[in-house]
């Protein structure tokens, strides 16, 4: 079953989606990888999720990628007396550790990390920003403040503080015990929330190790001072813009976005852009203009992958959702504008020699008008460096690993296909040869461009690349 689109869609799966029926509808309307959001079910009811879209990935005989983002830290004052109240513009108020009475001047916020990191001049932003505060001064268990915009808070509401490191773990005790069940299931993705520092990632990478891809959500401006970093460190990003576009100002986010987009390009990393893309299809069959035009902007500047939250989680319309995203991405990859805006963001080539060969692959397949390029690759790396260059034909990316050929889910441009290891030269032309005519990508007279490491199995060796006229 092949795409008619390089760019992948994610699509989060709950009440509206998680019954198998309801999955099979998405994943044939266009859902290349399914996110599993444990901010919010059992693991009772994930696990179902989980084993419904293994037996559809049986089903339809096409590897299926399964994320599971964690929920990671959350900052929430505590309880309100009568559950809310009113601040205004110029008025003083009061945050406290403990001993709270829940008005104006004991305001609780049960956590010392913030007590411990902010200084006067810093700014809480509380849910999502519709209350600002700025602090005026400090004491051991009290933070006293001044409101710049007014409005309601109440019970449990979030409090978001963008210039201030905060020593807190990305991983929560929750995360830790939703991470080893994730993995025990067999997810292909764990996106790690709340990163702040290079850090964060290695933390997790410790406790992840090699049973799944390490995807870094960018939420947090301290994340984008060490984004070089912490992109080395993954395996994925994910520019959560809806936290990010809380903690820096909002007309900032588009450019962050491009920089990210194309930082992850010249990594050779999945990008994937999130975070009310077609927003009012939780309630609309279909989406604003404006709307249409943001997930074509995220193709334009190469994203790998596009996300639906709540349209395809609690939305009213998740299928038509996935086939309004689906039919943007084609669209606007058929534009006559899409080849040259992606070939104008370019990254710069690396000066190795495995890169040098999969940039070659890529040149050589559009000169010779090649009905594909055939990746062997064991780790999915080869695949990578290909997908780079964003070439214009597709990449069939053959891999004997069932994890990595999920993974490939979220690789720009790459259809995967899972396939025993070769041994020798004359078996990866013919492997590659069969491949491509049974996948649809070839046929008789045909050109491909094949590429793979030598010795075969060895993971980043990219080193040899073939032209093969199929007879």
């Amino acid at each position: 079953m092949r795409r008619n689109r390089r760019a992948k869609i994610v699509a989060t799966v709950g009440p509206a989606s998680g019954s198998p029926e309801m999955l099979e509808a998405l994943f044939l309307a266009g859902v290349d990888t399914f996110r599993l959001n444990f901010s919010h079910g059992t693991h009772e009811d994930h696990a179902k999720v989980h084993v419904a879209i293994r037996a559809l990935e049986q089903k339809v005989e096409r590897p299926i990628g399964i994320l599971q983002d964690l929920q990671g830290p959350k900052i929430r004052v505590g309880t309100i007396k009568d559950g809310k109240i009113v601040v205004v513009a110029g008025e003083q108020v009061r945050f406290v550790l403990s001993g709270s009475d829940g008005d104006k001047m004991s305001i609780p916020l049960p956590h010392p990390e913030i007590f411990a990191a902010v200084t006067p001049g810093d700014d809480f932003l509380i849910d999502d920003g519709r209350v600002r505060v700025r602090v005026t001064g400090l004491g051991d268990d009290r933070i006293d403040a001044k409101v710049i915009i007014g409005g309601v808070i109440s019970n449990r509401k979030g409090v978001n503080v963008p210039s201030a490191v905060l020593d807190l773990s990305p991983l929560t005790a929750k995360d830790r015990a939703d991470l080893a069940f994730g993995l025990e299931l067999g997810v292909d993705w764990v996106a790690l929330s709340f990163v702040q520092k290079p850090g964060d990632v290695i933390e997790a990478c410790g406790l992840v190790g090699d049973r799944a891809g390490i995807m870094a959500k960018i939420e947090k401006p301290a994340a984008l001072e060490h984004i070089d970093d912490i992109i080395r460190l993954s395996d994925a990003i994910m520019v959560a813009r809806g936290d990010l576009g809380v903690e820096i100002p909002l007309e900032d986010v588009p450019g962050r976005q491009k920089e990210l987009i194309k930082s992850c390009r010249l990594a050779g990393k999945p990008v994937i852009v999130a975070t009310q893309m077609l927003d009012s299809m939780v309630a609309a069959p279909t989406p604003t203009r404006a709307e249409a035009s943001d997930v074509a902007t995220a193709i334009y500047d190469g994203a790998d992958a596009v996300m639906l939250s709540a349209e395809s989680a609690i939305g009213l319309y998740p299928r038509e959702a996935v086939a309004m995203m689906s039919r943007i991405i084609e669209s606007t990859e058929r534009h006559k504008m899409y080849r040259p805006i992606l070939d104008a963001s370019q990254p710069g080539e690396e000066e190795t020699a495995p890169h040098a060969v999969a940039a070659a692959a890529a040149d050589l397949a559009a000169a010779l008008h090649a009905s594909a390029i055939v990746a062997f690759t064991s780790s999915g790396t080869t695949a990578a460096r290909i997908a780079r260059k964003r070439p214009k034909v597709s990449i069939l990316a053959i891999t004997p690993d069932r994890r990595v050929s999920r993974q490939l889910c979220l690789l720009w441009g790459a259809h995967s296909v899972l396939s025993k290891d070769i041994n020798n030269y004359e078996e990866m032309v013919d492997r590659a040869t069969q491949t491509a005519i049974t996948e649809g990508f070839a046929h008789r007279a045909d050109s491909i461009v094949v590429v793979a490491g030598i010795p075969f199995g060895e993971a980043g060796t990219t080193n040899n690349l073939r032209v093969v006229q199929i007879g």
